[in-house]
């Protein structure tokens, strides 16, 4: 790293490749934190996690009880020890509370003044954050596994959801009711996730082992389905030929770039697929354990020389290289099933949630990691024996508006 610095002090260095060496060494630096909690809000499991992309300071977790909470991830106490408080939630006690569980929590992607959520209770949710009351509720027939706004759109407001149902819906926020369905599956969609480059562009995994890309504008709907084989079914029956995983698929995750995608089967395999051509890279993780009978949270890394997939595993994290395969870190901590983990890019900070209730916060530590994975192709020896701090937090703006704490 002391190399790095001194050539890119020097003027013959990308200013780019410090950067992303620097988030490679703190994301493979990751450990529970011992100076930082998460106010301690569920009485039950937690299901699903969510940081906002404008400020990167608020965090939504929703339980299995129904409850929502708002967390502030910033640390105004100016010690190094200190608890994330709880903003705000929408506890048993609220008269617009999910019933069941909540499975899906994720925030407006341009504005912290929205929400959604969807529960098991069969609704979507539209939230105001500031009043902590539901804006507008949209109802389905058959019970809620999914939904997801996309992160790039500008020229549509649509929220696909998946249910129990093998439709896919799409509701519209500027009209407030679903628009269309997208049929192709056979059993129910488990996940759903829009593109992160292309704001039409959506992938749905289902209990039928499949997996579908569809461009929302096109009237036949789906551009392909993915095939586990690549088309050569004289490995496979041609019925296996057509499938993503030989169980079902209930993960999906694209890239930052939004060139490949990731999903995540009861087959116990991850797999990683070319977004523009539909083809499977074949890149071997090995056995990726998954026993989750619904959708599966995990999360990638973002700037990084090597990105990585953070997996949640039994009672564990495991953390993968997303384009070698290997399994560089286990993260434990956590006293029961780990639900979901969700990743902060801006400090190369991991939150995870669990069935024993908690929200752990893994933060870099500060010393550096000796590891290959470090540097994209060294143009120097680097000095492995000094150590950067942990850059500082920036001085966080106050809200716009007050929260308001609800039980």
């Amino acid at each position: 790293m002391l190399g790095l610095l001194l050539a890119r002090q020097a003027g013959i260095d990308d200013p780019v490749r410090l950067r992303r060496t620097t988030s490679t060494w703190r994301v493979l630096s990751l450990e529970l934190n011992k100076d930082r909690d998460v106010e301690r809000i569920h009485g039950t499991g937690i299901n699903t996690l969510d940081i906002e992309p404008v400020e990167g300071r608020y965090m939504l977790s929703g339980g299995s009880d129904g409850v929502i909470v708002l967390h502030d991830l910033e640390n105004f106490s100016g010690k190094p020890t200190y608890t994330c408080k709880a903003l705000g939630y929408v506890g048993r006690s609220h008269p617009d509370v999910h019933k069941f569980s909540v499975e899906t929590v994720q925030w407006y992607p341009h504005d912290t003044g929205m929400f959604t959520s969807s529960s098991f209770d069969k609704t979507l949710k539209i939230w105001d954050t500031n009043v902590l009351q539901p804006a507008d509720v949209f109802h389905f027939e058959g019970t809620v596994y999914s939904h997801h706004m996309s992160p790039v759109a500008t020229n549509h407001c649509l929220i696909a959801v998946g249910t129990k149902s093998p439709q896919v819906q799409l509701c519209d926020l500027k009209s407030g009711s679903c628009s269309h369905t997208l049929q192709g599956h056979r059993q129910e969609v488990l996940a759903v996730s829009w593109s992160t480059r292309h704001e039409y562009v959506l992938a749905t995994a289902s209990a039928d082992s499949k997996v579908n890309l569809w461009d929302v504008r096109k009237a036949s709907g789906c551009l392909s389905t993915l095939d586990q084989h690549n088309g050569e079914k004289s490995k496979a029956s041609s019925e296996a030929a057509s499938t993503a995983h030989n169980g079902r698929v209930n993960g999906l995750c694209y890239m930052n770039d939004g060139l490949h995608l990731l999903t995540i089967g009861t087959d116990d395999r991850m797999r990683l697929w070319n977004s523009s051509t539909g083809e499977n890279t074949l890149v071997n993780y090995g056995k990726v354990c998954n026993e989750s009978r619904k959708g599966l949270k995990f999360t990638v890394s973002c700037g990084c020389n090597q990105e990585f997939a953070f997996v949640p595993y039994g009672s564990t994290i495991a953390v993968y290289t997303v384009f070698t395969g290997e399994q560089v870190a286990v993260l434990r901590g956590h006293y029961s099933t780990v639900n979901c983990c969700v990743f902060q890019p801006n400090f190369q900070e991991l939150y995870s949630g669990s069935k024993d209730c908690n929200i752990l916060a893994w933060i870099p530590a500060l010393r550096e990691p000796v590891n290959d994975y470090v540097s994209e192709k060294p143009k120097e020896t680097m000095d492995v024996g000094v150590s950067l701090s942990q850059p500082s937090l920036k001085k966080s703006r106050e809200p716009k508006t007050s929260l308001l704490q609800l039980e």
